[in-house]
């Protein structure tokens, strides 16, 4: 397996903290830390204003990479909502990352999921000399 997927959508957040850059950069910095992950890059994040005359209202986008892969964050503040990614090539504590992010955004209600991405990925070297070995039987059976 390449690793795991932790996506967190989190329904009637608090609106100041899903407006606020400075608490979107905080969680960004805090959690690769606590979930013992490495920051190969300073959070990136973006504050889009949206069209306030349509469901458009805006809210911001930003992201951190991490040597494991990536943490995402897209708030939508007139609906009260966010969307939390967190993707690793590793092992982490889901739970503690699933309660880190809660703690931090007050939601009243989230959707909680947790994909095992890549589970054909050859992570050793052994294995992945397996998995091309069975391939190229196969394209020489098929030939």
């Amino acid at each position: 397996m390449f690793g795991p997927h932790l996506t967190l959508d989190l329904y009637s957040c608090n609106k100041k903290k899903l407006a606020d850059k400075n608490f979107i950069l905080k969680v960004l910095e805090e959690l690769p830390d606590l979930i013992e992950m490495r920051k190969i890059s300073e959070p990136q994040i973006l504050e889009y204003p949206g069209n306030p005359n349509s469901f458009d209202a805006g809210g911001i986008s930003a992201f951190i990479l991490i040597a494991e892969s990536h943490i995402s964050i897209h708030t939508f503040v007139k609906q009260a909502f966010a969307s939390v990614d967190v993707f690793s090539c590793k092992d982490f504590d889901v739970k503690k990352a699933e309660d880190y992010i809660i703690k931090s955004f007050e939601p009243k209600k989230v959707e909680r999921h947790l994909i095992n991405r890549g589970i054909e990925f050859p992570k050793e070297v052994e294995k992945a000399k397996e998995v091309v070995l069975k391939a190229r039987k196969k394209m020489a059976i098929s030939s």
